[in-house]
């Protein structure tokens, strides 16, 4: 070791004593081992050629449901009015509307009739990426206490990243697949059959065993990958031979390369090292932040950067965009404070983050550690999976160990530090975004909601759909809170088709306005009645839920309709009806992403007067994170109504049939 310190000082042999301790690491590690998270034997993509393409639905059930969406928000007076309007708009504009979409979606069967719209509907907002569109999921902690240092974290954390990068370009990540009865299907004979079967025919091989293979394209967009700027529609852009990492510390960015020039993953205390290497930079907290940018609205966003651009920062702003991930080592800690853990990972200063980034990893001072994702590139499905998967092999596999710190080595020749050529407008451009952001941000607040006193168990016991019942939950607490009853959106993946991407479920219907009815009446009804109406609320719930995933919403189809009819300069009556306006006014945003992986999850309202609630559901208690406008939206009041009508449910689960 001694040698080797000295070796170390001496520039120009800096690379062959590097090169030498590689070789002598890789000849007593197997390396496929290390590089690979997975090895499947069914290719990653092996079902995506046969994956069933995302349905049209018929335009008369998408009028039939969109009705029924609207039932419960409005008089009988109003609804009248819309039901005139849907059956013309199904007699005439909507009906030549749906046959040029159905024309279209034959002459493009690569893809989605929502594909494109969806991407440029995402690309042409204007507004900042952080709250508004970017969510958050926190990790647990490492149950190994002594792993949790900032350091050790972020190192494991970054290895097994690395490791599914490299499963999933070597087609070794085993496929996405949703399993209806995993004892039957998530077997090796599933396995064994349907990779035995061309890639043309395997979905069928896997609906036999009753299971459904999930779209894994969005994938790609995992890495290396950024959404640029530009006046009036985004870009995203990428670059899957980049080898380097992006790392942000006190607002200052750094690059080092943490895959070989083979391809291969650099070994774990390179990795571990250069991370060091910028934790004890001597870096003061950089007075003028570039990262601050990416919270501004996107066109002002996109002239400062051509502005940029033309100061002579294209070459560093490529190593940005190009970069395989965002790391963000924070130098606060987060403690246990939910409050506290939200807005850290949430939104920050916006000093230490590049928030166009299709993936950041943020690590605190104390070990706490999440992901914020730009949304526009890809959903939940593959966030999770990439979240779930590093998350367990960083923790049943870690590469780096606490007391290795003797091991550390010199990696100056490899962590570059950015430097970036601002002239006066560009620091006044950072400043006045610094400005805007923490005005913005500070108007945001949040209301943590947990309910120990029942949860998935209960359900199932009273044989209802547990995120019915969540739902049902916010439905009477927003009803409690203010009498009426909103545009609910509740998330729903349509990953089981072809480059499929969400639908909506609405959450509110008739049933759960009949609930709620029946708990403002004069006399309460008996426990057992309330159950009665609690259940059939489940089955309209389970129903609206398997239609979504199944692309037969009305969101969707009524979104593609329109793209088309505003390409024609047509807006037909439908979408000039105030109750469309209103239907998609979402008050009430709800997403959840179960995982017993998963902390804390949340985002933003995405209007001003609504509630952006994450929620998640436990065997034995419920929980949410819910963020509101304060002065737009009465958040306290919110989470009071949560606590009655979540007593209420319980009561009527408890009750005999």
């Amino acid at each position: 070791m001694n040698l080797l310190r000295v070796l170390y000082q001496e520039n120009a042999i800096k690379c062959s004593v590097y090169q030498f301790s590689l070789v002598r690491w890789k000849s007593s590690t197997n390396k496929d081992a290390y590089n690979y998270w997975q090895q499947s034997k069914v290719p990653t993509l092996h079902f995506q050629k046969s994956l069933p393409r995302l349905p049209i639905p018929e335009l008369s059930k998408t009028c039939e449901r969109y009705l029924n969406a609207q039932r419960p928000l409005q008089d009988e007076s109003n609804y009248r009015k819309t039901e005139v309007i849907v059956q013309r708009f199904l007699a005439e504009d909507g009906m030549q509307l749906h046959t040029e979409l159905k024309n279209q979606d034959q002459k493009n069967k690569h893809t989605s009739y929502i594909s494109e719209p969806w991407f440029d509907m995402y690309l042409r907002d204007r507004v900042p990426l952080p709250v508004n569109y970017n969510p958050l999921l926190v990790f647990v902690d490492d149950p190994k206490k002594e792993y949790n240092t900032q350091l050790i974290r972020t190192s494991n954390l970054l290895i097994s990243s690395l490791r599914f990068l490299k499963s999933l370009r070597e087609g070794v990540l085993e496929p996405e697949v949703f399993h209806l009865n995993p004892k039957k299907s998530d077997t090796q004979l599933f396995r064994s059959v349907t990779g035995m079967l061309p890639p043309s025919l395997s979905w069928y091989g896997a609906y036999m065993f009753n299971a459904f293979p999930l779209d894994m394209s969005q994938y790609d967009g995992l890495f290396n990958a950024t959404r640029i700027p530009r006046k009036d529609k985004d870009q995203i852009y990428r670059k899957s031979e980049a080898r380097h990492v992006l790392v942000l510390r006190n607002g200052n960015f750094f690059v080092f390369d943490a895959i070989d020039e083979n391809g291969n993953i650099k070994e774990p205390m390179y990795i571990k090292s250069c991370l060091k290497n910028i934790l004890d930079s001597n870096s003061a907290p950089n007075n003028f932040p570039l990262g601050v940018l990416t919270t501004e609205n996107r066109d002002v966003w996109a002239e400062v950067r051509s502005h940029l651009e033309n100061c002579g920062n294209k070459g560093v702003l490529e190593l940005i965009d190009s970069s395989i991930f965002c790391i963000c080592l924070d130098d606060n800690s987060v403690g246990e404070n939910p409050e506290v853990i939200t807005r850290s990972f949430l939104h920050s200063d916006g000093v230490n983050r590049w928030f166009d980034k299709s993936i950041s990893l943020l690590v605190s001072k104390d070990g706490k550690a999440a992901v914020n994702f730009e949304h526009s590139w890809g959903d939940g499905v593959a966030v999770l999976r990439f979240f779930q998967d590093i998350y367990k092999d960083s923790a049943n596999h870690p590469h780096v160990h606490p007391g290795s710190e003797k091991s550390l080595i010199d990696t100056n020749a490899y962590v570059r530090k950015l430097e970036f050529a601002l002239d006066d407008k560009s620091k006044q451009d950072i400043l006045l975004a610094k400005e805007r952001y923490s005005a913005f941000t500070k108007s945001l607040a949040f209301s943590f909601f947990e309910y120990p006193e029942f949860g998935r168990n209960l359900c199932k016991e009273a044989q209802v759909s547990p995120d019915s019942v969540m739902q049902l939950g916010f439905q009477l607490a927003y009803n409690k809170l203010t009498g009426q009853y909103v545009g609910t959106y509740e998330s729903c993946s349509t990953a089981a088709f072809k480059h499929g991407r969400t639908e909506t479920m609405r959450p509110c219907t008739i049933a759960t306005k009949e609930f709620c009815e029946a708990l403002r009446g004069s006399n309460q009804p008996k426990p057992q009645i309330l159950k009665e109406i609690l259940m059939k609320c489940s089955k309209v719930h389970v129903n609206l839920l398997k239609e979504a995933a199944m692309g037969e919403g009305f969101d969707r189809h009524l979104f593609g309709l329109r793209k088309l009819a505003e390409m024609k300069g047509l807006l037909p009556e439908i979408y000039k009806d105030p109750a469309y306006t209103h239907i998609n006014h979402h008050i009430l945003s709800t997403s959840t992403l179960s995982s017993d992986v998963v902390a804390l999850g949340g985002f933003g309202p995405v209007v001003k007067d609504g509630f952006g609630i994450g929620y998640s559901i436990y065997d034995n208690r419920l929980g949410s994170v819910v963020s509101y406008y304060e002065g737009h939206a009465d958040g306290s009041g919110f989470k009071e109504c949560l606590e009655k009508a979540f007593h209420d449910l319980h009561r009527a689960l408890l009750a005999k049939s």
